[in-house]
């Protein structure tokens, strides 16, 4: 690798954003001055640009000055839509209803999160019995002045005794974990050290629990040091964490990632295994009271395990593989050497998504086209019907333990906000435990699911939901979404933000591009690594077949996602710019020759390969957000959204991304950037900057499309 760089700026003027005959949807604007820096590579024979690596460095000061200018422009245009308060008035009068979690117990205590409308963050209660007066175990809002601390995780020990609950500040996805008294509310005084993903798992006696262990980054390293390393450790409850014991590590594999737990009756653990580049998992155990070496359950990363239950020696293992792309359900018996499988829940043409087992039944939730379908099976198989939902949508829960006699789940569609039911498992009998009374009625909106074809023939199923009797003259706005990775599926679910976009006279779609799992493991895997292109070509098919239908015009459509999903937003916008009235990328992973260089980002590889393979690097190269920009090109209006405090997918993503499009901009469609100060991935916010947040992108829409 050969690499040049020129200190001094290229240019340091301001780029007019008024070049062009200007929109009158928006203002003219000036765009703040940026640095522009002579840095070239040669990355496998390629010489690539990079003008805008020095944004990498989030401690520097030149950046912080123009993220300020940067936020400063936004809100001048945002600010100035004449709709603004009302649709903040809306988002907030929609928002101000209870909202519950499902229920779940541990040690005989019910444990659930409520908001009663506005509050900042929900609150963690408790309570002796369903009937029993809860009381509030853990209010987010007292943990800091300014709401910049959040609780990221809890973890409550089997006997229900105690809370292990992770403290986050400004959204970032480094935790400190405490230890409270449920019965008192009192901290323990266990703290710690800083820890990062996943939370607590707790030994079956509650003595204490395992965790993941990274090291912490170097001072000024916070979004830019990767995260490899980790170790697992046993936390014992009163003693200093300091002495924690190390149960599994592999200093000689850095990037391998583990985690340990033990089976509810405490006779074995277990050690799941993730390696670079494998979307696959293994699995190994060992006897806890014997104690040793790992022996191999599933040692060869050729499948997707996870562990539904154990019973003694038979443990029930959920399995997605090549050879079994929609999932089944085996028993093992890990004390007969040869580790035999029985299939008690077979591979069927619906997609399993998940199975538990609560009351001496297995409970498996089906994906069929987007929608849950729950089957209930006996512990040896046998086929026990369908359990019925109120309707086509999605159902969360059916967790607890095989000796529990009820459960709780959520059932929610676009245009119906989640309920809570409980269920008699003994009598089968299921009643609604809590439903919100949201101030909007969704009987005037429709749900159809249409398809769309992509390039290659395949056919990419499409939800669309808008106002009843809508006439398909192509005049109407449209927001389509996708994300279209990592196994990520799209599925019905009531909105806030997306009720006001359909008030609003919007129509919302969103497309289950490949990438996902809508159709099972062959449906991920043919939107991964040298496949990825076709998530972008089906997300560009349902934007083409919205046109078609007449429900929108191109001038009418914008598009969204995040994280991954702001990878497709800005990819298909270098593609296809013709095709879209607006864009919202947001915290999207922009820069595909470097994002395998920050925190976590090494661990995507498995889902998009490695810029350092030479057989990978041109397919990176030829739809990388960042490199693919066009200069001369009338790209539509676009919000770049991201946090400061990031430190999963880096700000630095959006802000080179930013930079570099607003550079190439011809016309008056703006370019702006929004950045979260205190901000994270999307997570840790309280409710009055998620409001303000909704507020932004439905101004921003608005102005964009032309709405009134």
């Amino acid at each position: 690798m050969r690499a040049s760089c020129l200190l001094l700026a290229l240019y340091l003027f301001p780029v007019p954003a008024e070049s062009g005959e200007a929109d009158r949807r928006f203002p003219p604007l000036t765009y703040p001055a940026t640095r522009r820096v002579d840095l070239v590579e040669e990355l496998h024979g390629v010489s690539v640009a990079d003008p805008y690596r020095w944004m990498e460095d989030d401690t520097s000061g030149e950046l912080a000055s123009w993220i300020g200018l940067q936020n400063a422009l936004t809100r001048s245009v945002l600010d100035a839509y004449e709709g603004r308060e009302k649709l903040r008035d809306r988002l907030t009068a929609l928002w101000n209803h209870e909202r519950l979690s499902a229920p779940f117990t541990e040690g005989g205590r019910y444990f659930y999160w409520r908001n009663p409308g506005l509050a900042p963050f929900a609150v963690l209660c408790v309570a002796d019995s369903l009937e029993g007066e809860p009381r509030v175990l853990l209010d987010p809002a007292t943990l800091s002045e300014d709401g910049t601390v959040a609780v990221s995780g809890t973890s409550v020990s089997p006997d229900g005794k105690w809370l292990a609950f992770g403290r986050t500040t400004g959204g970032s996805d480094w935790r400190e974990w405490r230890v409270m008294d449920v019965a008192t509310g009192k901290l323990l005084p266990d703290a710690l050290p800083p820890t990062k993903f996943g939370a607590p798992d707790w030994a079956h006696d509650s003595r204490g629990f395992y965790y993941v262990r990274y090291p912490e980054p170097k001072p000024g390293q916070k979004l830019t040091q990767v995260n490899e390393g980790s170790r697992v450790f046993f936390h014992v409850l009163g003693t200093d964490p300091a002495e924690d014991r190390c149960v599994w590590e592999r200093p000689e594999d850095p990037r391998l990632q583990g985690s340990v737990s033990e089976t509810d009756d405490g006779t074995y653990q277990l050690l799941h295994l993730w390696r670079q580049g494998k979307s696959t998992n293994a699995l190994w155990f060992r006897e806890r009271a014997v104690g040793g070496g790992w022996k191999p359950l599933f040692p060869d990363y050729d499948a997707m395990y996870g562990v539904v239950d154990t019973f003694g020696p038979k443990f029930y293992v959920r399995e997605t593989s090549e050879k079994h792309p929609r999932g089944r359900v085996f028993v093992v018996d890990v004390s007969d050497s040869d580790l035999p499988r029985t299939v008690v829940v077979p591979e069927r043409e619906d997609v399993l998504r998940r199975a538990t087992i609560v009351g001496g039944r297995i409970f498996a939730r089906y994906l069929v086209v987007g929608c849950t379908k729950v089957l209930l099976f006996s512990l040896d198989g046998e086929s026990q019907g369908e359990f019925a939902l109120p309707g086509l949508g999605t159902a969360h829960g059916f967790g607890g333990q095989d000796d529990e006699t009820e459960t709780f789940y959520t059932w929610t569609d676009f245009t119906t906000p989640a309920s809570i039911h409980h269920l008699d498992i003994a009598t089968g009998k299921s009643r609604v435990f809590r439903a919100p009374k949201v101030d909007f009625d969704g009987a005037p909106y429709e749900t159809r699911q249409v398809f769309a074809t992509s390039r290659d023939g395949t056919r990419i199923p499409v939800f669309v939901v808008h106002r009843k009797g809508l006439k398909l003259d192509g005049s109407h706005p449209v927001l389509l979404s996708g994300y279209g990775g990592f196994r990520s599926v799209t599925q019905p679910r009531f909105s806030v933000p997306r009720a006001v976009w359909l008030e609003m006279g919007g129509v919302y779609a969103t497309a289950g591009l490949r990438g996902g799992s809508e159709y099972g493991e062959q449906w991920h895997r043919d939107g991964m690594l040298e496949k990825k292109q076709n998530v972008f070509d089906d997300f560009i098919a349902a934007a083409e077949m919205l046109v078609e239908k007449g429900y929108t015009s191109p001038r009418r459509q914008a598009i969204a996602g995040g994280s991954n999903g702001g990878l497709l937003v800005g990819a298909v916008l270098n593609q296809r710019p013709d095709l879209f009235g607006a864009a919202l990328p947001s915290v999207g992973v922009m820069d595909m020759l470097r994002f395998h260089r920050f925190t976590i980002g090494w661990a995507w590889t498995r889902e998009y390969g490695s810029p350092e393979d030479a057989a990978m690097f041109p397919r990176l190269l030829a739809y990388s957000p960042y490199h693919n920009i066009r200069r001369g090109v009338a790209y539509p209006p676009t919000l770049i959204i991201t946090s400061d405090h990031d430190d999963r997918v880096v700000p630095a993503h959006s802000f080179k991304y930013a930079a570099r499009l607003q550079a190439a901009q011809v016309g008056g469609n703006p370019i702006l950037l929004r950045v979260e100060t205190k901000g994270g991935h999307g997570g840790g916010l309280a409710m009055r900057r998620i409001i303000e947040g909704a507020t932004d992108r439905w101004s921003f829409l608005a102005m964009a499309l032309g709405m009134e």
